[in-house]
């Protein structure tokens, strides 16, 4: 089929969504202004959002190229979004529970065999990341094994039967591989297909158009893009398929989740209690609290309150924001994993729907681990990368391609002006999770850092990027 005809058949397949007129001139000017810029500064290719004010869709818009041959992004389109899948699982979950055919403190070992712990996990702790299982996907880039198709049973069999990383309940720790789990019990419960549960159950009636995201590509669907440092955009292979399944499987337009947006402020759809229990953070047994429900994260930002969730795809990264006191919120999917366009957006679009107060101040450094990160930076943009300090995925990221975009782009910047520790030091997929904010030749940069525990760990992952 020729490409202008199925970007005509998809048009049909996803209309455009219907949109109240409640955002003023001057807000929509500075929106367009906001995302315009976002993406000439990071690189990123297109941005796809949208806008709920007062309950109602008032913005769904889509900007740059969403592909090599594609032309115009299409707000009409689905980009994949990634986690932000996972409380749709959850809410999957929450209405088998409805119906009496499981209960979320059951133990997982009722439903999947095998799974180390199992029983003595439950189901609400595959959901709210207390499980202990190792995560199967930490890294922000495709590791080598996802060149290769994989069932989730496969996932389950290669890191759902590790050690457990804590005991469960003791501890929060994000886990795609929790997910997997929790999909599995979904299918194995409700006698059929996750996707066709969500569909039957959530999508129809909502009126989305969700599809699984390994089917997403191609002609006429947004195309993923990567990028080396700040070396040139190129186009992203996708992983195989089976590799987001219920931890990410899903593609769906801007419009369309915020229509999901839209059933959780109105508390349709869902019984309200479970709208509740899905929004209500979760306490360890030490007596901690997270700020993580099950399947998303229940936090505040700029004093408001916030139930949020960000995806990151091989290829895209979304982020979608709903404030339940404004009866607001916010969606933006992008065609790129790499730079800072989506929080950029996101925070920005915030800001002139809902003018907010100063944003929170960041922790202190880790003093070590800052000097090893300062070290592979400087070999990076130097050319002499010592492969000795990365893991083996690592290694197979930091091709020859890949390492001469690193040094070409960062080589020319000179020796950074600073280089420092924003945010939190945490755990993730059994690795230590840290971010640096850096200024080199006048250019801002982010760095996302992966390390093995200890003092001399090797990084799993070390990504520069463009930053605000």
């Amino acid at each position: 089929m020729r490409f202008s005809l199925l970007l005509s058949a998809l048009a049909l397949a996803f209309p455009s969504p219907v949109i109240a007129q409640t955002l003023s001139p001057t807000e929509a000017t500075a929106i367009d202004r906001l995302v315009g810029q976002a993406l000439a500064e990071t690189g990123t290719p297109s941005a796809s959002i949208a806008v709920v004010r007062d309950g109602r869709i008032v913005l769904a818009k889509a900007y740059g190229r969403q592909s090599e041959a594609g032309g115009a992004a299409d707000p009409r389109l689905p980009y994949q979004i990634a986690s932000i899948s996972k409380q749709f699982t959850a809410a999957a979950i929450l209405l088998l529970e409805d119906e009496g055919k499981l209960k979320l403190d059951d133990v997982v070992a009722r439903y999947v065999p095998g799974v180390t712990g199992g029983d003595r996990i439950t189901i609400r702790q595959l959901l709210d990341h207390t499980s202990g299982l190792q995560d199967y996907w930490p890294q922000d880039y495709s590791f080598h094994a996802m060149a290769t198709p994989v069932t989730p049973q496969a996932i389950v069999d290669r890191w759902g039967k590790k050690p457990l990383d804590f005991a469960p309940g003791t501890q929060w720790q994000y886990s795609n591989t929790g997910y997997v789990v929790a999909g599995l019990i979904v299918e194995k419960v409700a006698g059929v297909p996750l996707l066709d549960f969500l569909q039957k159950r959530i999508f129809a009636p909502l009126g989305i158009r969700a599809i699984d995201q390994d089917k997403a590509v191609g002609p006429g669907f947004p195309q993923g893009y990567k990028r080396f440092a700040l070396g040139p955009v190129r186009v992203e292979t996708p992983a195989a398929p089976g590799w987001l399944y219920a931890a990410g499987e899903l593609s769906m337009s801007a419009a369309d989740l915020a229509r999901w947006d839209i059933a959780r402020l109105n508390r349709t759809l869902l019984p309200a209690d479970d709208w509740a229990t899905q929004e209500t953070p979760t306490t360890l047994t030490g007596g901690g609290t997270t700020s993580y429900g099950l399947g998303v994260a229940v936090t505040q930002h700029d004093g408001r309150r916030i139930v949020e969730h960000s995806g990151e795809a091989v290829g895209f990264l979304s982020e979608n924001i709903v404030y339940p006191d404004d009866r607001a919120a916010i969606v933006v999917l992008t065609n790129s994993w790499f730079g800072d366009a989506t929080d950029r957006i996101a925070n920005g679009v915030a800001a002139i729907i809902l003018p907010a107060s100063a944003a929170p101040a960041n922790k202190a450094e880790d003093a070590a681990a800052l000097a090893r990160a300062r070290t592979v930076y400087d070999q990076l943009r130097s050319g002499r990368l010592d492969r000795a300090l990365l893991t083996d995925d690592a290694n197979y990221y930091f091709t020859d391609v890949a390492q001469g975009d690193y040094a070409r782009s960062l080589g020319s910047l000179g020796v950074p002006d600073s280089f420092a520790q924003v945010g939190s030091t945490r755990l993730r997929g059994g690795y230590v999770l840290r971010r640096y904010r850096i200024v080199a030749g006048g250019r801002p940069l982010s760095i996302s850092t992966f390390s093995e525990p200890g003092r001399d760990g090797r990084f799993e992952q070390f990504l520069v990027s463009p930053a605000q």
